[in-house]
């Protein structure tokens, strides 16, 4: 299949990104890194007048840290954030989920921000988001909003954000000392979106919780936050009678639904065995911070 024909626009500013999608906000895409949107137009289940590229716009391919927080633009490239050592060294939940996305060849195309945007619940970086606090930075032309991360995400496949606005920054919170992360999923084949995923940070202090994030993939609308989990295992020791407590409470509330690839009952199991697996991963590479 090919898409059906629409016009190209390739902006060199954010500004000019925006001022074409205000003046085309009732059929228009915007392009990323592509690897979900060409897809779709290909088979035609998208069908824009109007595509504005954004692979010219240098301004959304910043990367970069400041004292709290990783700013991390729109269209910087999976790939480049997986090998980054200011990814490693203050965002290791980020740093974690990138080799669980798809396969390299999808990675060195696909975007930070397009994967964000797309909003998948099934998706490796929303969960990310969701779990670390991450705040998004949109530009439309009433100006520039943030928004928090907790609201950014509103159903499948849908965001907060306006037809006119534009993704052009996430900004994470830098991870405190004592801090290890880990992401777990499982698939049908390597590569596929997961059926489940937990996404987990912790923080440790004197061999007790600290803090604790946790949020799964494939098991609601949006990225799931575990607050249940989180609330029973901060200031806990990450023992295994603690986290058999936290999964079994991650199974109770969890609301999957059935699909042609599993039931909803084989999704809340394999939620709570994979939360188990990510807190103690994260808690084996808590380790002290060296700059």
């Amino acid at each position: 299949m090919k898409p059906v024909d629409f016009t190209l626009h390739r902006p060199a500013t954010t500004d000019e990104a925006v001022a074409l999608l205000a003046e085309h906000s009732a059929d228009v895409k915007v392009l990323a890194g592509g690897q979900s949107l060409l897809p779709l137009l290909n088979f035609r289940l998208a069908r824009p007048e109007h595509l504005v590229d954004l692979g010219r716009i240098a301004a959304l391919a910043e990367l970069r840290r400041t004292r709290d927080e990783l700013v991390v633009g729109a269209m910087v490239v999976q790939a480049r954030a997986e090998a980054s050592p200011a990814v490693a060294a203050h965002a290791p939940l980020l740093a974690a989920a990138f080799p669980n996305i798809a396969h390299p060849p999808i990675r060195n195309r696909g975007t930070v921000g397009g994967s964000l945007a797309h909003a998948d619940p099934a998706a490796e970086l929303p969960a990310v988001a969701r779990a670390l606090d991450a705040v998004f930075v949109a530009a439309g032309p009433r100006g520039r909003r943030e928004i928090a991360a907790r609201d950014f995400f509103r159903t499948h496949l849908t965001t907060d954000l306006e037809a006119d606005e534009l993704l052009v920054a996430v900004r994470f919170p830098r991870a405190a000392p004592r801090t290890g992360a880990a992401f777990e999923e499982v698939g049908r084949r390597r590569g596929d979106f997961a059926l489940v995923g937990v996404a987990a940070q912790v923080t440790l202090d004197d061999g007790l919780l600290a803090d604790v994030r946790v949020c799964l993939t494939g098991v609601a609308s949006t990225p799931y936050r575990a607050t249940e989990a989180e609330e029973l295992l901060r200031g806990r020791p990450p023992e295994p009678a603690e986290l058999t407590r936290a999964a079994d409470a991650v199974r109770d509330t969890v609301m999957p639904s059935d699909d042609l690839h599993a039931t909803a009952g084989y999704r809340k199991d394999v939620a709570g065995t994979l939360l188990t697996r990510a807190i103690s991963s994260a808690c084996r590479r808590a380790v002290p911070e060296e700059n």
